[in-house]
């Protein structure tokens, strides 16, 4: 073989090599960029999470009609972030759902405030709370009324929220794993009842534990054609009203024998 020849492969083996390497070294680059982006996200410090929350009720609340002091007060108090997976608390303050896992989702802000809202809330009530999730509407209501009873049927999402609630000082909220279509008995009449997830009809069993001249606020329908209802109680019969076209996830079920 001429030397002509070797220096021509030689040259063009060194050429191959060299791009080889920096395309290799290239890829490990973007690599490392993405993974640095995703690894280095941090939520915001707990001043800018306070400041969020400001503009969320200014912003997401007053603006669309909610103004009752008190309920605007409770949101602007209740740190939403501490209520959604670690992944999603630089979004908490955002208007929309965030998902908690279990095919759960923690309501949009505006939802919270104004199904709290349509309860008028007193402090001397007792409320029970159907589908506890990540515990943020029990926390809400916490900061409103005496007492707050609330079921939820994962065990995981309950006793995550259990723990969340303790962790922030909530006293006044009694977690319990269980079907909420049948309610909570034990501990009924309720001076009002909020229902967060969507059942095809109003449980009868929660308007029997509705005191009368209580409220209560409900999604009802399937997953795609849903609307809010209020109940009101007075001498033992309902007044219903629908207030809100609203998507909720559907409510789950223990398995039964029968119907109720």
């Amino acid at each position: 073989m001429s030397r002509r020849v070797r220096r021509l492969r030689l040259s063009r083996g060194l050429r191959m090599n060299y791009t080889f390497c920096v395309r290799r070294a290239l890829h490990f680059l973007i690599l490392g960029a993405v993974a640095a982006t995703g690894c280095g996200q941090k939520a915001p410090p707990v001043s800018d999470f306070a400041a969020q929350r400001q503009l969320m009720v200014q912003q997401q609340l007053m603006t669309r009609g909610v103004h009752e002091e008190r309920v605007l007060a409770a949101m602007a108090k209740v740190p939403r972030e501490e209520f959604v997976p670690p992944d999603s608390r630089a979004m908490s303050y955002e208007d929309g759902p965030l998902p908690i896992g279990y095919d759960q989702t923690i309501s949009q802000p505006y939802i919270v405030a104004f199904m709290t809202e349509q309860l008028q809330p007193k402090p001397s009530d007792r409320v029970l709370e159907i589908g506890t999730g990540s515990g943020y509407q029990a926390a809400v209501l916490a900061e409103l009324v005496a007492e707050v009873y609330t079921i939820e049927i994962a065990e995981p999402l309950a006793r995550n929220a259990e723990a969340t609630l303790a962790r922030l000082g909530y006293k006044n909220v009694h977690v319990k794993v269980g079907d909420g279509y049948k309610g909570w008995p034990e501990n009924a009449p309720f001076d009002a009842i909020i229902v967060t997830c969507a059942p095809d009809r109003v449980p009868r069993p929660l308007t029997d534990q509705l005191k009368d001249g209580g409220r209560m606020i409900i999604p009802v329908g399937d997953r795609f054609a849903q609307e809010l209802y209020l109940l009101e109680k007075k001498n033992g019969q309902l007044k219903e009203s629908a207030v809100l076209p609203v998507r909720f996830v559907p409510m789950a079920r223990e398995a039964q024998k029968g119907s109720e």
